[in-house]
């Protein structure tokens, strides 16, 4: 299971900060889980207005985490999910997708929360989905690991007195 070692992560004093949720709308049950997790973890860590966005696909997402991560968001969560099929398209997709967000985040200093669930088969993307049986929440620990990381930044950015 790939969840196997994920640290524990503590978020606090984050209320303030701007988040926008992006998330693709193929396979809709394992979206719908997705954004519920993210969701949820927002709201846990007091976070209760984010911006979500729907796009058709994950091939969507890095355009659009660009385009939020110009205009003031301090943490953006991806989400989505590409299941393998007969053809490379999924490694097409995968890569693209990856290295898009990659960039976005690199080139704007804006953490971007990883969501995308890259399986073999539609119980895999079930098993991650954050839903009732499901043995992970990715949605809920792509909002943990921006938000984490947008606070990190923001320690590092303000001057020590």
């Amino acid at each position: 299971m790939s969840g196997k070692g994920a640290p524990e992560l503590s978020v606090r004093n984050c209320h303030d900060l701007r988040v926008a949720v992006i998330a693709a709308q193929w396979h809709e049950k394992v979206m719908d889980g997705l954004v519920d997790g993210a969701l949820r973890a927002l709201h846990d860590i007091g976070i209760d207005e984010p911006t979500v966005l729907r796009v058709p696909g994950s091939w969507e997402l890095p355009v659009v985490a660009k385009v939020l991560a110009g205009r003031g968001y301090d943490a953006i969560v991806a989400l989505g999910v590409v299941i393998r099929g007969g053809t490379p398209h999924f490694d097409y997709v995968c890569q693209g997708v990856t290295q898009g967000l990659t960039q976005v985040s690199v080139d704007t200093g804006v953490p971007v929360g990883f969501g995308v669930l890259t399986c073999d088969n539609d119980e895999q993307a079930l098993d991650r989905a954050g839903l009732e049986g499901s043995s992970e929440d990715k949605g809920h620990e792509a909002v943990t690991a921006a938000v984490a990381t947008a606070m990190i930044l923001r320690s590092v950015s303000e001057p020590w007195h």
